[in-house]
């Protein structure tokens, strides 16, 4: 329930983006916007736009104002995936404006406070990152008020079959399919498994098996 901003590490597929919608509703800021951005995709010449939006005329095609990320998330959350995908150059212009906490839109000269709560995600180790000099280290002290370290699926074992049978109900009634559990063979299949693709790869094993049962 706290304004905090979260760092959360794991692998590919352990379900960033799910704890961090989680941490999003359980705040005092469940009534405002949840926006994620996947940082892998934020191209460097349009990153300013993107993030801090522009006004009519800032550039030859900027027919209207646009707000970006931040006002869009105004008063709520804004997840930053793969933060460690951002490149260098343009980390030290996120850092500015979340210790400001102030941003002007391109082409203004008016200054908008921004009100968000940020939570970061990596499935990379950032002090590599940061020795590499790849990843600025003021930005991570910035973002990291309190780090969650989320475990692969082989790790935790106890919780695949569990998800397995909530992806069965979620996809059988997608599909309009009468599948009530799993065949106690399939079930030892699961958790012997290692999931390299963690959560991500589960569910998607368990559609597919739905989808091709004939039921």
């Amino acid at each position: 329930p706290t304004d905090y901003s979260v760092v959360l590490n794991g692998e590919s597929g352990t379900g960033k983006e799910m704890i961090a919608r989680t941490i999003h509703r359980l705040s005092d800021r469940h009534t405002a916007p949840f926006v994620a951005v996947n940082m892998a995709a934020v191209s460097m010449t349009i990153f300013e736009d993107e993030f801090f939006g522009h006004t009519k005329g800032a550039y030859t095609d900027a027919s209207n104002g646009r707000i970006g990320f931040f006002e869009a998330a105004q008063d709520g959350t804004l997840f930053l995936d793969e933060i460690t995908e951002l490149d260098p150059s343009l980390q030290a212009k996120l850092l500015r404006v979340i210790e400001e906490r102030e941003l002007y839109r391109l082409g203004s000269t008016q200054v908008h406070d921004v009100g968000v709560r940020i939570i970061a995600a990596t499935n990379r180790d950032i002090g590599e990152e940061i020795t590499a000099n790849r990843f600025r280290a003021d930005l991570f002290y910035r973002l990291n008020m309190y780090n969650i370290k989320v475990p692969p699926l082989r790790e935790r074992r106890a919780d695949i079959l569990p998800l397995a049978r909530h992806f069965v109900k979620r996809h059988a009634k997608a599909n309009e399919k009468r599948i009530q559990s799993l065949a106690p063979e399939v079930a030892d299949r699961l958790v012997s498994y290692d999931f390299p693709g963690n959560v991500r790869e589960l569910e998607n094993m368990i559609a597919s098996a739905v989808l091709l049962e004939k039921t």
